[in-house]
């Protein structure tokens, strides 16, 4: 099942993604909804971020080859950092290219989408607390990273976090492949089997610290291939069984 968050006229809802039309329903994706006969075609509605989350955790250095091409160390734990929630923004939304930036750079990732309130919870029972998965684009100030030590800045800049088109469930984490196209050529493919922590790792140790609650995104770490942007440029996150999150480069006024 494919839920999307949509704007119609002054109206915001979800609905199912079927085929080539959204289906509306009625209730919390977090909990009990009912499928609704209404039908929307997607020329019609725009698509929102599919989750209105209360904080966007990201994890850093999780693919092996992406730690090896900036040279760092494998890491033991994993290393995390938050993204504010005025960075959010969803499929076709143009990412803006800070005046102080430098150079800003795609990170195509897998998107772990929390269905309740959870905290301290075990590996074993992790997935249970999963709604689905969506695309993440953890777009990022590349020099600042360097200058600075820290993450903050760097990647918190507002539209760095893109995220959707979608909240697919009964996928299978660990066996999904992250493609990152820009402007229609393939510059990132990793497979989510190579990953250093694997999804119920990250959702049991996110857990121990800090209180998740629906909604709640974790970011599972980009594979090599990272590159910059210009203005201009169309970036796409790709991940089979989620579809395509599509995004634009875009100069402030």
């Amino acid at each position: 099942m494919k839920f999307v968050r949509f704007q119609m006229e002054d109206r915001t809802g979800y609905g199912i993604w079927e085929d080539d039309f959204i289906r509306e329903i009625s209730g919390s994706i977090f909990g009990d909804f009912e499928i609704s006969s209404v039908k929307h075609t997607f020329s019609a509605v725009r698509l929102l971020p599919p989750a209105e989350p209360s904080k966007i955790i990201c994890i850093g250095l999780n693919f092996r080859d992406h730690a090896e091409e900036i040279k760092e160390e494998i890491p033991k734990f994993p290393s995390h950092f938050i993204k504010p929630l005025t960075a959010i923004i969803g499929p076709e939304d143009p990412i803006f290219f800070p005046r102080v930036a430098q150079r800003v750079d795609y990170e195509g990732e897998l998107a772990v989408v929390i269905k309740d309130r959870v905290k301290d919870i075990t590996q074993e029972e992790a997935l249970d607390h999963v709604l689905g998965y969506t695309c993440f684009n953890d777009v990022t100030e590349r020099l600042l990273t360097r200058v600075q030590g820290q993450l903050t800045r760097a990647k918190g800049f507002d539209t760095f976090a893109p995220f959707g088109p979608c909240i697919a469930t009964d996928l299978d984490p660990s066996q999904l492949t992250v493609r990152t196209y820009l402007n229609g050529k393939l510059m990132q493919e990793g497979q989510t089997a190579n990953t250093v922590f694997s999804v119920p790792f990250l959702v049991h140790y996110i857990s121990q610290c800090m209180t998740l609650f629906p909604g709640d995104i974790i970011s599972t770490g980009t594979p090599s291939g990272i590159g910059p942007m210009q203005p201009g440029d169309v970036v796409e996150v790709s991940i089979d069984g989620i579809g395509t999150l599509r995004n634009r480069l875009q100069s402030l006024a």
